[in-house]
């Protein structure tokens, strides 16, 4: 077990944001301070000075554990950035779609080449699908009640739990075919890529 350092360097010094980035990105990688040493062709000791705070390395030493951990020298090097926010409901922008279908994105800020909503089917709801560019990948999680989901002339049957995946170029839509209950989903699109 790799045992921290007992000198640190201050906490908004490049040293002591290599020293914390280092542990972390060799913690989430399940490396010791040995195995590190290893794959970057380094001693155990450098590695442990790195985490220390104390050292000033080389950009060449800098190079090697970067490479070792697969990330740029920048993200080893990079100062903390904590970057919370706090929605309410009430912000979160939604739209409403087809009929008796409200439309909300799961996640406020935009995600590159993804769009992720949460549906809220009212009961009978019916909402017809967008196609999107051929590559684009969809999935549907139902959430809550029953979904029947039409897909290229097929009609597949969803319960709390399931997933359905399927090309988001072909026609689909979606309906709730409960005559009394709401039902509830998650809908995540793929986008294809440019070129592919």
């Amino acid at each position: 077990m790799d045992k921290p350092p007992a000198h640190r360097a201050p906490p908004d010094t490049p040293s002591a944001h290599l020293a914390r980035n280092l542990a972390s990105l060799r913690q989430v990688r399940q490396l010791t301070q040995e195995s590190l040493a290893g794959l970057s062709g380094l001693p155990r000791s450098t590695i442990a000075n790195l985490e220390s705070g104390e050292s000033n390395p080389s950009l060449a030493v800098l190079v090697k554990v970067a490479s070792a951990l697969q990330v740029p020298i920048d993200e080893l090097l990079a100062a903390p950035r904590a970057k919370v926010r706090h929605w309410l409901a009430r912000d979160v922008g939604s739209r409403q779609r087809g009929r008796g279908v409200v439309e909300r994105d799961l996640l406020p800020e935009p995600v590159p080449e993804e769009m992720m909503s949460v549906m809220d089917f009212q009961p009978g709801a019916v909402m017809a699908g967008t196609p999107h560019l051929p590559g684009t990948r969809e999935f549907f999680t139902c959430l809550e009640g029953r979904i029947t989901l039409h897909v290229a002339g097929d009609a597949f049957q969803l319960a709390a739990g399931d997933v359905l995946a399927f090309p988001g170029n072909v026609r689909h839509s979606y309906q709730n075919p409960d005559a009394e209950r709401p039902a509830r989903g998650v809908s995540v699109v793929v986008f294809a890529k440019a070129g592919v």
